[in-house]
């Protein structure tokens, strides 16, 4: 398993549970990605204002994460994240799993025999080695694993450009009591101010994380190739310099944070977009227009079109700004994800989960959060426990089987009782 980010902790933790023999490949010192290495202040809504989606390990993650906080932090069920609580859940829950792991082991190819994974070759402070499994699972976010295979992809809009990044960051001495003003409400004014050097209008902001502390999901770099070393440098310069710019403007404009300062910045760029794999079945914007219901989901999930724009032109955000408020749902109502999307094309032994399932890009810009990798991390698990069972491969698997297992953890499947 490669990655150990929110989705390939899922199938880990998943498998694991399920009887498989577990090895994850995680090349941070952490598991969590952009919600830990990341510093990604916040999670996206588990739920659709009624029922709780991305549930079992999803709602156990955030539970055990509210009672690792301290008790002011769960008293407020905050969707905020204390980043060495949620460190400290990823550790705990991967070493109950009986899931082997290790840090610091970074993915650098893959050998192929026909349509199958013969094994991975793996770097380490150790060394160079290969690993051979029967079933692998991809949750490296950017579709390495599976590109490596001979999966076919997509990678962004009709020109190849993909939704902005952003570094995240923690900071200190913020005044929560004082009035709350929107973080964007006077983004134009500081531009005009000379505050700013390029105008973004889209600014998602400060979330609260504890009495004085905040974290800050602020400011665009355009044209990131999160697949490309070269570019994620030229990315991470530039945001890091571009704080310089949001501090001032936070100082003067805003009067919770007046007296804040910097602690620290995330040791990953927040990637929204690279490949997208291609599997057996593609999510598509109909799918959640229609509110779809599929035989074969392994979950339903509600969070809207989130299509960071491409570029900071007043015509990209205001293409932002209509789809993120126009697809959106009433409380209740969500779509299905259906097992397929998990299954890669031309390769059998492989899984996908996480940001790079199949999906167009609108579908992606929803599955893409925290809350969805766990909804198909752990689904992606369950299926890989089985294949090694049954001596199956994912395509062959019985879905059933793996709605059955999900169900019983605590998935939130309406109609489970139809299909079975």
């Amino acid at each position: 398993m490669a990655g150990g980010g929110p989705a390939g902790c899922a199938a880990a933790i998943a498998a694991a549970r399920n009887g498989a023999s577990v090895f994850l490949a995680e090349e941070q010192a952490c598991f969590g990605g952009l919600g830990t290495s990341g510093l990604v202040p916040a999670f996206m809504q588990f739920g659709d204002g009624e029922n709780f989606l991305a549930a079992a390990l999803g709602k156990e993650i955030l539970e055990r994460l509210w009672r690792y906080g301290g008790p002011e932090y769960a008293a407020r069920k905050t969707l905020s994240i204390k980043v060495e609580a949620l460190k400290r859940v990823y550790d705990d829950l991967m070493v109950e799993s009986g899931a082997k792991f290790a840090f610091h082991t970074k993915l650098v190819d893959v050998v192929t025999d026909g349509d199958r994974i013969s094994h991975c070759v793996l770097a380490a402070k150790s060394g160079v080695y290969a690993v051979r499994a029967k079933v692998y699972i991809d949750g490296t976010g950017d579709g390495d694993l599976a590109v490596w295979s001979g999966a076919p992809y997509d990678k962004g809009d009709e020109q190849g450009r993909v939704m902005a990044g952003t570094l995240c960051a923690l900071w200190t001495n913020v005044d929560w009591t004082k009035e709350a003003v929107r973080d964007d409400s006077r983004v134009e004014e500081a531009y005009n101010d000379g505050v700013f050097k390029k105008l973004d209008r889209h600014l998602p902001g400060m979330w609260n994380i504890s009495p004085n502390l905040a974290g800050s999901n602020a400011g665009h770099v355009y044209d990131v190739d999160g697949t490309d070393e070269r570019s994620l440098t030229d990315g991470l310069l530039y945001t890091r310099k571009l704080y310089d710019q949001y501090e001032e403007y936070y100082h003067k404009y805003l009067p919770r944070f007046q007296n804040m300062e910097m602690v620290v910045s995330g040791a990953m760029l927040g990637i929204r977009e690279s490949r997208r794999v291609r599997g057996d079945y593609q999510l598509v914007l109909d799918d959640f227009l229609r509110q779809a219901v599929f035989e074969d989901e392994i979950g339903r999930f509600a969070y809207p079109v989130d299509i960071h724009a491409s570029d900071n032109s007043e015509k990209s955000h205001e293409r932002f700004t209509k789809a993120h408020h126009g697809y959106r749902y009433q409380k209740g109502q969500s779509y299905g994800v259906p097992y397929r999307t998990l299954v890669p094309q031309k390769v059998d032994n492989l899984l996908v989960a996480g940001r790079c399932v199949s999906a167009d890009r609108p579908m992606q810009s929803s599955i893409r959060v925290m809350p969805g990798c766990y909804l198909t991390g752990q689904a992606a698990g369950v299926s890989a426990a089985l294949c090694v069972r049954d001596g199956l491969t994912p395509r062959t698997v019985d879905v059933h089987k793996i709605q059955a297992i999900l169900k019983g953890m605590g998935m939130y499947l309406p109609n489970f009782e139809t299909w079975a």
